[in-house]
């Protein structure tokens, strides 16, 4: 069983469909990247509530695979902010029926994505001192 209390909060939840498989009956790889993503951003805003974007995520490898039906969930927490600049831990788990007929939850894949506090028109936005120090930075 896993211990979810280090993953941060849980930021995107949703169901595996068809219609987000690869050619092998799987889960899409990129389905699971855009939501990795999407979680990033989702804790990210809580430090920039204006608008950020993504600058870079580091490499994912697909540890488990992810079946139709699957409840995929995509947890995400901010591990070091900078002048301009929030890091996010992703980490993300599927929940499935198994053999026994038993809920089990397996950690599919992780990643560290690093996001820019940006304006709507797109330059860079420092980051308010207060809402870092409100999050522990």
């Amino acid at each position: 069983m896993l211990d979810l209390k280090d993953y941060g909060e849980p930021r995107v939840k949703i169901e595996a469909m068809p219609k987000d498989t690869n050619s092998a009956g799987n889960i899409f790889g990129g389905w699971l990247m855009s939501h990795i993503d999407i979680a990033g951003v989702v804790a990210s805003r809580e430090l920039a509530p204006e608008r950020v974007v993504t600058i870079s995520m580091k490499e994912i490898i697909f540890k488990e695979p992810v079946y139709v039906g699957d409840i995929v969930s995509f947890y995400a927490k901010v591990i070091a902010v900078g002048k301009t600049s929030i890091t996010t831990q992703i980490e993300v788990t599927t929940t499935r029926l198994n053999e026994s007929g038993v809920n089990e939850c397996l950690h599919v894949t992780s990643a560290v994505a690093t996001y820019v506090s940006v304006t709507k028109s797109g330059e860079k936005k420092p980051i308010d001192l207060e809402l870092k120090k409100l999050h522990g930075f």
